[in-house]
Parts: C-alpha cells; structure tokens; sequence
C-alpha cells in the first residue's frame, strides 16, 4: 500500500469514527445510570428548594380578611349604595362544641386528622399543578391547610401561595394541637347565610346555640361548607337537595367508620331540615334585594363565595338611581298607598315585583323586590312561583312563526289567520281533552289571531299551540329565556298555552327584551362590573346570540302594538310613543301582569297574592275593587313608571322588519267595484282588526269547527279593576284569566 493509499485509508477511518460519534452522541447522556442521576439530583434540588423554604417562611399573624372587610355596592354612576361588611361571626371554644358535632367536621373534610402531618403532599401537588395550569380551585387539603388558607393566608389562587400554605400548615401543625387547629378551623370556615364560624352558623340553620346542637344538625352544618349557596336547603333546587343530603350521609356512615358512631345511632337519624332564612340586619328597602341578586349573580358566573364573603370588592350594578326612583314611586302611588289591611284582609295579601330592562345592554335599570328585605326576605322580582298567565301567548306566536306552523287545515298561521274565538271550545289534535273558557266565558266567533291577541282569547291560543306543537312551543320559550326546568309546572300539556308554569318578572322582562331587541339573545344582569384589587370578575355578555330569527320577533312585536292600541292595554297609551305589551292574569286570580316595551326600555309588573307562609292566595278585592287584572294595577304601575323614566329623546318608534301585525300600516280598503264578484272577502295578514269578526273566515282549522248561533258583542266587557279609569273610545277586554283548575 502507498502513501496515498495510506491516508484516503486513515482518512475514512476518520469519517466512521465522527459517524459513530454522531449516532451514539445524544444516548451517552441518557443512560439509565445517567437518567438516574438526574432524578436523584432533580430530587435533592426540590429537597433542598423545600428546606430553604421552610426556614425562610414563618407563621404569620391572622391575615387582614380573617378580620373581616367591606364589601361595596355602587350604583351605575358610581356613587355608594351600600356597604356590607359587618361580619356575623362569634368564635366559640371547642369545649361548647359536643364532641359528636365536632367530629362531623373531621368526618366531612379530613377524617385522618386527628393523625395526619397536617399536610396532604398529593392533594397540594395536584392543586399546584392545577393552578398552574389554570384549571381554578382543584385539589384537596386538610383541615389544618384549611385553616391556614382562613386565618394566615388569603383565598387567592396562586403557586406561591399554595407553597406558603404546605410550609405554614406543618409549622402549625407542629406549634399547635389538633384541638387548637380543629377550633380555629370551624371558627373561621364560612357557613352562608352571612355566618362566619359554628356560633353564627347554628343561629342561622337552626335558632340555637351551638351547645344545643345535635350531631345530625352538625353533619348538615359541615356539609354546608363544601358549598354554601348551593347547600342552603332553603334555597337549593332539588338536585342541590339531593347533593346535600348525599354528602350529609357521607359524613355520617364515616363517623360510623372511625367508631365516633355505632350502627343504631346511625340508623335511628334523620335529616334535620333547617329554618328559612331571617332577613340580615342592615339591608333595609330595596338595597337587599339588589344584593341578593347580584351575589347569585357573581356566584353563578364563577366568582368563589367564601372568597367573595370574605370581603374586599366593589361591585357596581347596573341599577339607575332616577329610574329605580320613578319605579318605586309609581309601586306606592298606583297601588300600595291605596291599600288598607286593617279594612280589607286581602289588600295585606298583595305583593308587587317589577324589573326593568335596557334591551340593548341587558342591564337591570330598576328593580322592585317587595315592601323591604328586611320586612319581606322573598324577592318578588326573582321569584319563579307564580304563573305568567296570558303574558305566555305572545310566545305561542313566536313559535308558530320561527317554525313556520300552519293551522289543522295547512293554513299558514300569521297575524290575518282566523281561529274559532268560542269559549270552551274543545282543542282539535290534542291527545289530551283540553276545552279553556275565555274571560267570563265570553265567545268571539271567528276571530283573526290579531284580534285573539288584544282581547287575550284563550281558546285560539290552546288551539295554536297544539297546532304549533306543544314541544316546539316550549322550546321557543325556553330559547326566548324562559325557565324549563323541571320543578317549575313548565310541563308539555294544551294547558301551557294559559301561562300555567311559574315564571319571575325578571325572567319575562328578559323574555321580552328578547323580542324588543330583534330576536337577539338578552338575559337581564344586575352587575355591571365587580373587582377586587386587580382581580376582576369573568361576567358573561348579557346580549349574546340569536334565540328566534328577526322577522319572527317583530312580527310579534308589531302584533303586540295592537293590544296597546286596541286591547286590554290600552292604559299604557302614550301619545307619540311605540309601545306594544300583554297583560295576564292567573287562575283564581292569584297573579296579574302586565309586561310591554318601548323601542328602548322593557319592564314587567307582576302583582301576587300572599298570604302568610308564602300561600297563594286571590287578589280578588284589593283596593277595594273587584278582580285585579293585568289592565288594572300591573297596567297602571308601568304606564307611571314608563312615563317617568323614558327619555324623551330616545327613540320613539319601533324598527320592524315584517309585513303582519298591528304596527303595519293597512292600505285603504278596495271599493266594491275593485272586488271581482267570484272572491270572497278574506283578512290580509297585515290588516288590522276590526271590531266585529269576519263573517267569512280563511282557511283554518277553525272553518271545521261549529260557529256559535249568536253574533259575539262587537267589544269585549270592561276588564278594568273600578278605580282604574280607561279612555272610552276603545275599552278593553278580557286578559285571559285562567279559570281552569287543575290543568
């Protein structure tokens, strides 16, 4: 071999070499022996990290919060409505707490405490990276991180916090005794209903001392802490109902696991339901109510309770001061100033709830909870238990046109189309008999669904919302924003067309924002905005989506000017204004309603009877007149309120894009001349109605149905209450009470 051979030889040898070094390069790193090493190493880091940690942070003194802050409530301009910041609490020394009382909360959140380090490393490694991750509040912990969390730290969910907690919570786990821990845990933990520790708690829950309670009402009280709002009895739905009461004998076979119960004692209880709620010293007038509210409200959007209770925020609301001025004045001039309870039993049954909504915002501009918080705990502009009645029907429309619906007969159903108006007439389809009278059984004949609209027909809505589909129907309701749930009577029967569910003013103040705003989604909001130092609360847009296309909804919003104009609103009417609303009243008489709009402000007045323990009772008599209808109090209330608090620079008339209904305005009627003599004289869909029914009806399923042998009145009766005056050129009619018990 020559030279040059030599060196292309050693040269190739070279490049093998640097191949093989390429090739095995990145495995030299990660043998298992190396891969081992960087474990023990990471590990004595972190060990190492941990012991530095421990010596640099110590037990602090109680945190601020512990100690309690304000919350702030702001109207929309900014100045203060209230503070709450009063802490309910009364620490008591666990020698007042019965033993068995204080093992239920071991039982409920930590039943190895009595011997555990304080500490629980997989729970705090899983909230840490959970945290990290931006997951929110997962993770467990122990009663003495609980603790630490309450009285040393903040709620804040953070990384350094959490470290902070797993040093603190060995330091005290090791200064202090399980008891100490243990006392001061139950002390501070928060219960809801405004009480901070067992004390406030057990006065809450149950009237009593905290001596006096027994471990059933003590297993209820731990159970309450894992979520408060969710677990007051009074106020769960009836999932909450069943969480609570499943965790309530979580905790207790657990006592009967660690020998703190035996198996008799634990079969002999039963679940001790607590009292209502009693009104919070402090938030007289209408500020509880609008608290009440907005804390649902923040809870609901994710803002944690204890965190929030625990004090420190402002919150502004969406509240107007001179709107929420003018809707209480018209609540005491138009009907409470009138009533007497020491004459009349009835007028101290009377109850009035009214929300008001701006329909591009969805903001909650004024609102009408009751007489006070403090003299009446029920929000009668939340609560859901009483009927809507007649103000449901504008939503069978809705339907029937966001589904295209025809009568029985295939008849396009639109503001023109004729139904048979005859009282008890029985529902054609109907898998169920279902026969509705109208207002004091009064038959119209056939009658357009125009006219069946302003004077509230019972009969043609039954029959349209079988013709729709009573599925459908409740579907649109419930995209309109209604509450479908169960619970509430929202049952799929014929006798959902007479507004037989339980509905709030402010559900329907939203339902018909809804329709004011084009079909586009509004869901009524009372925060405006809620921050805590830089933190601020996630809210969701309170105008989001399409819930029905626009032509349905200013269809019946068009359609709705006509019960105004010429039905049993008329005490609304004001001169230059749009405005379009239905009136309600309920089976017995037990709710009326009156709920309508402008292009720029929607408001529903709904007025209950109440008598003592929340019965539902008739209105019947209060004032001193006869029956309440929707045109009566709810109609007089909206029409003070509405006048004072719309700006006369707003606009004034309704943007509709339709060609039916009461809004549209109707071409002179042809000569008859103009009518070829083979046609017969049938109503467009966009001519108003007349005061006398159309002696030839299009096309319905109604054109099968018997027609009565009288001819209907051409007005409907009076509906107003006696103190109640109505323009004389055009009285109104009946508003569809419902007369059906039992449907």
């Amino acid at each position: 071999m020559g030279r040059a051979d030599d060196r292309r030889a050693r040269q190739q040898g070279a490049r093998r070499a640097k191949k093989a070094t390429k090739k095995g390069g990145i495995r030299r790193f990660f043998t298992w022996k190396k891969v081992l090493a960087y474990f023990v190493t990471l590990g004595a880091l972190v060990v190492g990290a941990f012991f530095v940690l421990y010596f640099m942070v110590s037990v602090p003194g109680g945190n601020a919060e512990a100690k309690a802050q304000a919350n702030i409530y702001r109207y929309r301009d900014g100045t203060i409505m209230a503070k709450t910041g009063d802490v309910n609490r009364e620490s008591v020394p666990l020698s007042k707490i019965p033993k068995k009382v204080q093992r239920t909360f071991v039982a409920a959140e930590n039943k190895d405490f009595y011997t555990d380090s304080g500490v629980s490393f997989t729970g705090t490694a899983r909230g840490l990276i959970n945290t990290a991750l931006g997951k929110g509040k997962q993770g467990g912990s122990t009663i003495t991180q609980q603790y630490v969390k309450n009285y040393y730290l903040s709620q804040e969910q953070t990384v350094s916090r959490k470290l902070k907690e797993l040093v603190i919570s060995l330091k005290v786990d090791q200064q202090k005794s399980k008891d100490y821990i243990l006392e001061g845990y139950i002390n501070t933990s928060y219960y809801g209903r405004g009480a901070y520790g067992i004390q406030a708690a057990a006065r809450a829950y149950y009237d009593k001392d905290v001596e006096d309670l027994t471990t059933e009402q003590g297993a209820y009280l731990a159970a309450l802490l894992q979520s408060p709002s969710q677990y007051d009895w009074a106020a769960a739905g009836p999932n909450g109902k069943r969480l609570v009461k499943n965790r309530w004998n979580y905790i207790l076979n657990n006592m009967v696991e660690k020998h703190w119960l035996t198996e008799a004692e634990r079969q002999g209880m039963k679940f001790d339901i607590p009292i209502k709620p009693r009104p919070i010293p402090g938030l007289d007038g209408q500020a509880g109510y609008f608290i009440e509210t907005a804390k649902k409200e923040l809870f609901k959007a994710g803002v944690d309770e204890k965190e929030f209770e625990a004090g420190g925020w402002t919150v502004t609301l969406n509240i107007d001061k001179k709107k929420q001025k003018a809707l209480e004045k018209a609540v005491r001039t138009r009907l409470t100033d009138k009533l007497d309870p020491k004459k009349r039993t009835v007028d101290g049954h009377a109850q009035v709830g009214a929300v008001s909504v701006d329909p591009k915002t969805g903001g909650v501009v004024a609102m009408y909870g009751g007489t006070g918080y403090t003299e009446h705990y029920t929000n009668n502009a939340t609560r859901g238990d009483y009927q809507p009645a007649s103000t449901f029907k504008p939503l069978i429309l809705a339907s029937a046109l966001e589904n295209g619906s025809t009568t029985q007969d295939g008849t396009p159903i639109t503001a023109g189309t004729t139904y048979d108006g005859t009282s008890k007439r029985p529902v054609k389809g109907s898998d169920t008999a279902f026969a509705p009278p109208n207002e004091d059984n009064k038959s119209y004949g056939p009658v357009t669904v125009q006219k069946a609209m302003n004077k509230s027909v019972n009969s043609v809505f039954a029959q349209m919302a079988v013709d729709v589909g009573l599925d459908k129907v409740k579907r649109t309701a419930t995209d309109l924003g209604m509450d479908g749930k169960a619970g509430n009577g929202f049952d799929v029967r014929p006798a959902m067309s007479l507004g037989v569910m339980g509905a709030s003013p402010y559900k329907m103040a939203g339902v018909y924002a809804t329709l004011d705003s084009h079909g586009k989604k509004v869901t009524p909001a009372i925060v405006k905005s809620a921050e805590k130092g830089n933190e601020r609360a996630q809210l969701p847009d309170p105008t989001n989506g399409q819930a029905i296309s626009r032509g349905a909804a200013d269809s019946v919003t068009s359609v709705l000017t006509g019960v105004v104009d010429d039905g049993t609103g008329t005490a609304v009417r004001r001169k230059g204004m749009d405005m379009a609303g239905k009136t309600g009243t309920s089976d017995d008489n037990k709710s009326a309603w009156f709920t309508g709009y402008t292009p720029g402000l929607v408001t529903s007045v709904g007025v209950f009877g109440e008598a003592k323990d929340g019965k539902q009772v008739t209105l019947k008599g209060a004032g001193g007149g006869g029956r309440v209808n929707g045109g009566g109090y709810p109609a007089e209330i909206w029409a003070a309120y509405m006048g004072a608090a719309l700006d006369d620079k707003a606009d004034s008339q309704f943007d509709l894009d339709t060609d039916m209904g009461a809004a549209v305005k109707t071409t002179p009627p042809p000569t008859p001349s103009d009518i070829p003599s083979s046609t017969s004289p049938t109503p467009t869909p966009s001519a108003s109605e007349s005061e006398s029914p159309s002696p030839t009806p299009t096309p319905s399923e109604s054109s099968t149905s018997p027609t009565p042998s009288t001819s209907p009145p051409t007005t409907p009766p009076d509906d107003s209450t006696p103190t109640f005056p109505i323009p004389t050129t055009t009285p109104p009619g009946g508003d569809g009470t419902n007369r059906q018990p039992g449907q």
